[in-house]
C-alpha cells in the first residue's frame, strides 16, 4: 500500500486540480451599502451539458490514516463541494495518466474551506473528518453519464 500524507489546502498547491473557495484576503467588491464583502467569481464552472445544480450531501465521517481505495471523474461537469459546517476534510486528487488515475495528492482543507474540482478530475469519495458531514454540492444535472470510477489496485494510506 502507497502512503502519502495529507498537504494543507492552499490555492497554489490545489491549482492543477480545481479552485478553493474561501473568504481569505481582502474582499473584491464592498456591497449591500457597505454591510457585505464580496469575493467574486471564485469557481470556474463548467458543464459540456445539462445545467448546475445545488444538491445536499450528508457523508459519513472517516479518521486519518485513510485508505482511499477508490477514485472518480465526472467528464461532464465541474463539482463544488461547500461545507455547511466549520470542520476541515479531506480531498483526495489525481492527475489524468492516459485515462486512469496518475499518482494522488491528499489535502486538509481548513476550516470554512471549500473546493471547485475541475470538470474530468480525479478525486476521491467526499471525505469529512468528523460529523456533521453536511455539504452544499454544486454541480452538473442533466441527461447521460457523468461519473467514471476506477478501483485503486494498490490503495493509497492517507496520513495527517
Amino acid at each position: 500500500m502507497r502512503e502519502i500524507a495529507a498537504e494543507p489546502l492552499t490555492a497554489e498547491a490545489f491549482a492543477p486540480f480545481g479552485d478553493v473557495l474561501e473568504a481569505a484576503g481582502p474582499y473584491d467588491k464592498l456591497i449591500n451599502e457597505g454591510l457585505c464583502g464580496r469575493w467574486h467569481d471564485r469557481a470556474r464552472l463548467d458543464f459540456g451539458t445539462g445545467r448546475a445544480g445545488i444538491s445536499i450531501f450528508r457523508a459519513e465521517p472517516r479518521a486519518l490514516p485513510y485508505d482511499c481505495t477508490l477514485l472518480e471523474r465526472h467528464p461532464e461537469g465541474s463539482q463544488a463541494f461547500l461545507p455547511l459546517h466549520q470542520a476541515p476534510f479531506l480531498v483526495i486528487v489525481a492527475p489524468d495518466a492516459g485515462g486512469q488515475p496518475g499518482a494522488p495528492r491528499a489535502f486538509l482543507t481548513a476550516p470554512g474551506q471549500g473546493i471547485n474540482l475541475y470538470r474530468g478530475t480525479w478525486h476521491g469519495v467526499l471525505t469529512p473528518l468528523s460529523p456533521p458531514g453536511l455539504f452544499a454540492v454544486v454541480d452538473r444535472i442533466g441527461e447521460g453519464a457523468n461519473l467514471e470510477e476506477v478501483r485503486l489496485e494498490d490503495p493509497v494510506r492517507v496520513t495527517g
